[in-house]
């Protein structure tokens, strides 16, 4: 990775650390699912109108099922049932490990015995988590992120798919020959942003029926004039910056690298959800707390070394 790409793997994993702070603060007014319909249809509206459709396939829809509506509908739901901000962003993370094993699996790509000997320790972090279940866990909490975080793999496996066919495709057919890297990056990071906002409008179809089914009660005029202005600007940070910002970059990310090696810095979203949640909503840190960011942390810094054999990609 460039230290460009390493500079933005860094933000969006600040960006994403803070939005669990922004969740519980929206939460106060709206219920999960309907949040989350909210989150997408903002994010959709008014950009689909103005960004070329990625196409149509089976990749795009488990792109948006899975990270969007999978991950968040769960997520949210966690929180809401009692899941501290802090602790749900530690949690979710046990994606990293699912993302890299499904790269190798399905996409063909190498994975060093450092950067399985740092998933073992990370994985040794989520287990102390595990362990110390109730209060500001709770069992159903633990496995809505758990499920939350297998669609969220998926959806980074159809990003980096999806991404890659929409930029082969556009640079083929818009770029000479002897395009530079810098009209390539761009067309990238295009094709990235179009993947996140039709994919949100997907995602707000099946939330938006997801919650007039099962919150029929909450689709009121009341819910939305009563709702807090903290709950309304949270809304807008998890729209406009940890999903169009955020998952734009991450989605650009995915395309222009190997996912074994993007998907180590989302190891870092729990060290600043962490901070986050302790500093604006009083979570309390406790010892088991600090041991499993630290071997999560550890993680990160062995997944991250440069030694080590692993399976050479498919795709050269």
């Amino acid at each position: 990775m460039t230290l460009l790409h390493i500079a933005l793997a860094v933000l969006v994993a600040f960006i994403w650390g803070v939005n669990f702070t922004f969740i519980a603060w929206a939460l106060e007014s709206f219920p999960p699912l309907m949040l989350t319909a909210l989150r997408f249809f903002f994010t959709a509206v008014p950009l689909v109108l103005f960004l070329k459709p990625p196409k149509f396939n089976r990749t795009l829809f488990i792109y948006a099922i899975g990270t969007f509506v999978m991950q968040y509908a769960f997520v949210f739901t966690a929180m809401h049932l009692g899941a501290s901000a802090g602790l749900t962003a530690l949690l979710l993370q046990v994606q990293i490990f699912i993302t890299v094993l499904l790269a190798f699996v399905i996409l063909g790509e190498a994975v060093s015995r450092m950067q399985i000997i740092g998933m073992v320790v990370g994985v040794l972090g989520l287990g102390v988590i595990a362990l110390n279940l109730g209060g500001d866990m709770p069992l159903v909490g633990f496995i809505c992120i758990l499920i939350a975080a297998i669609g969220w793999s998926f959806g980074n496996i159809a990003s980096k798919q999806a991404s890659t066919q929409q930029s082969t495709s556009n640079i083929s057919t818009a770029l000479p020959v002897n395009s530079n890297n810098k009209a390539s990056n761009k067309t990238s990071a295009l094709s990235a942003l179009a993947l996140v906002v039709w994919g949100g409008l997907i995602a707000c179809v099946i939330l938006t029926l997801s919650s007039l089914l099962f919150e029929t009660e909450a689709w009121q005029f009341a819910t939305f004039t009563q709702a807090s202005f903290k709950s309304w600007l949270s809304l807008g940070f998890i729209v406009y910056i940890s999903t169009l910002i955020g998952f734009g970059l991450w989605a650009h990310l995915l395309a222009q690298n190997t996912a074994s090696k993007v998907m180590p810095f989302a190891l870092l979203v729990p060290i600043f959800g962490m901070a986050t949640s302790v500093l604006f909503t009083g979570e309390v840190v406790t010892w088991w707390k600090m041991l499993a960011m630290m071997l999560i942390l550890s993680g990160l810094i062995l997944a991250n070394v440069k030694m080590g054999l692993g399976r050479k990609p498919a795709h050269a």
